[in-house]
C-alpha cells in the first residue's frame, strides 16, 4: 500500500510482553509508537508526516495508542492462559500483537482521519471497511506472519532459560 511501511518492530514488542509481562509488553509498545511518532517529525515516513500536517494530535494519539495496546493485549492474553509454556501459547500471544497493532491503527486511522481530503482520496469513494481491508492488503498479513514465525520460538527459548534457572517472570 503507498505510503505504508512494513515494520517488524512488533517482534520485540510481543517477545517482551510474553517473556516480561503485560506491563512491559505496553511499555515496549509505546517506545514503538514514539519510534512512529518521530518518523512523522522528521519526514522518513511520508504518510505520517502528511498525517501530521492535517493533525499533529491526532497523529499523536494514531503513533502511541495502538502500539501500546498491541504491546499490553499479548502479555495479557499469555497471562490469562496460566503463563504456560507451550508453544500454541506463545504463538497466540505472538500473533495477537501484530493482528492488535494492524486492527488498532487502521482502526484509528478511520476514526481520526476518514473524513479529510487526504483519506477520502486514497479511499476513492470505498466505505470505511473496504477501504480499511484495501489500505493493509498484504503487509499487514506479511507483518503477522512473520511476528508469530520469529516471536514464538525466542520468547518459548527465553521462557524456557528463565524457568530453567528459577526465575519467574511477570
Amino acid at each position: 500500500t503507498p505510503g505504508l511501511e512494513i515494520t517488524f518492530l512488533m517482534i520485540p514488542v510481543t517477545v517482551g510482553a510474553i517473556v516480561l509481562g503485560p506491563a512491559a509488553g505496553a511499555i515496549l509498545g509505546g517506545v514503538f509508537g514514539l519510534t512512529s511518532f518521530f518518523q512523522c517529525l522528521d519526514g522518513s515516513s511520508w504518510f505520517g508526516a502528511t498525517l501530521l500536517s492535517i493533525n499533529p494530535v491526532s497523529t499523536c494519539i494514531l503513533c502511541l495508542v495502538p502500539r501500546i495496546l498491541a504491546g499490553l493485549l499479548p502479555g495479557l492474553l499469555f497471562s490469562a492462559l496460566g503463563r504456560r509454556r507451550g508453544l500454541g501459547f506463545c504463538a497466540a500471544a505472538a500473533l495477537l500483537g501484530p493482528v492488535m497493532n494492524t486492527v488498532l491503527f487502521v482502526g484509528g486511522l478511520g476514526l481520526l482521519f476518514f473524513h479529510t481530503d487526504f483519506i477520502q482520496e486514497m479511499a476513492a469513494g470505498a466505505p470505511f471497511l473496504a477501504f480499511c481491508v484495501a489500505f493493509v492488503g498484504v503487509q499487514g498479513v506479511v507483518e503477522a506472519a512473520a511476528c508469530c514465525l520469529i516471536s514464538t520460538p525466542v520468547a518459548k527459548a527465553l521462557l524456557h532459560v528463565n524457568w530453567s534457572l528459577g526465575r519467574r517472570t511477570a
